[in-house]
């Protein structure tokens, strides 16, 4: 896994877990790779690979069956959304509006190109 120097490797780790879960590769219920096992997968100590476990678990987008490994939570895909809405909306909006305002680019064009990206999604 290639890192950013923008954030922490603990984040990042459990930033790709959420990406991970959100595409399906680990259903709600189902164990995900032990500490040592995505840590290997990652390439990384796995001291920092708990501590991506350890914020997830208070997250409760992960839990523990001690002795058995840890599993994804019930509602994980939900709380993940949530939790990734309301940075977007408290970090990445305001700096996406400092943007458009300093390049004086109107609503009406912003507007204009995300209607013209949903219709290319679709």
């Amino acid at each position: 896994m290639k890192f950013k120097e923008t954030k922490s490797i603990y984040q990042q780790i459990a930033d790709r877990l959420c990406d991970e879960i959100l595409l399906g590769n680990y259903r709600e219920e189902e164990r995900i790779p032990s500490v040592r096992e995505y840590a290997a997968t990652v390439e990384v100590n796995a001291n920092t690979v708990v501590r991506s476990y350890d914020q997830l678990q208070g997250q409760e987008i992960i839990y523990n069956k001690r002795g058995i490994g840890y599993f994804v939570a019930p509602r994980a895909v939900e709380r993940i959304k949530q939790l990734r809405k309301e940075l977007f909306l408290t970090e990445e909006l305001p700096e996406f509006f400092g943007s458009i305002s300093t390049l004086e680019i109107s609503i009406e064009e912003i507007e204009k190109l995300y209607k013209d990206w949903r219709e290319r999604e679709a």
